[in-house]
């Protein structure tokens, strides 16, 4: 079956494609259908509605059916922050948003660092223009500064998961998809993945 990713992030696109694996689906991007230049806003105050908004609008417009997801870094000493707004916190690149949080949380003690990452995956189908949501977490914290690591992309370089002493993107691909909150909710949607795929 066909699936579109929505969305132009090639680190989530890869990592997308790693997690479903494993199921008979062939991954299309937005350039493989002639849609690179469609950009859906994120006009919603929570991850769900945000997800299947995108979902849906890529369903509609390539008559596949279409995955998209919303996440967020939630820092618990920022009151949550920066949420739903994670992508558009702190300046146009990743290292801006992460030099951002870090000078926020730079008198935040080591026992108050607590934060999370949290992602709901949507699934549209074209036909029904339904939706469904696979969520997912991760527990961590945020470090004292950014870790050199190439991996990951977004908040990986300055978040911990927890029971490990390293970032995101110092772990091999394979441990961060095992622990991620985009990992953990895209799993939660393989039934229904699954479901699309033998109806």
């Amino acid at each position: 079956m066909d699936l579109l990713i929505g969305t132009s992030n090639p680190g989530k696109i890869r990592e997308f494609a790693e997690i479903l694996s494993e199921l008979p689906l062939r991954l299309l991007s937005l350039r493989d259908v002639g849609l690179e230049s469609l950009e859906i806003e994120e006009p919603f105050a929570t991850y769900d509605e945000n997800a299947a908004h995108k979902a849906l609008a890529y369903a509609r417009e390539s008559g596949l059916y279409a995955l998209a997801d919303d996440s967020g870094l939630e820092v618990d000493a920022l009151g949550g922050r920066p949420g739903v707004y994670s992508a558009r916190y702190g300046g146009p690149t990743d290292r801006d948003r992460n030099l951002k949080l870090l000078a926020e949380m730079e008198n935040v003690p080591d026992e108050e660092r607590t934060a999370r990452f949290v992602a709901v995956v949507a699934v549209a189908n074209p036909k029904t223009q339904t939706a469904e949501y696979g969520r997912g977490t991760c527990e961590g914290k945020i470090a004292r500064e950014i870790c050199d690591g190439t991996g990951g992309f977004g908040y990986d370089a300055v978040f911990i998961p927890a029971g490990y002493d390293t970032c995101f993107s110092n772990l091999p691909s394979a441990t961060k998809h095992r622990l991620s909150h985009r990992g953990n909710a895209t799993r939660n949607l393989i039934p229904v993945l699954r479901q699309m795929v033998n109806t």
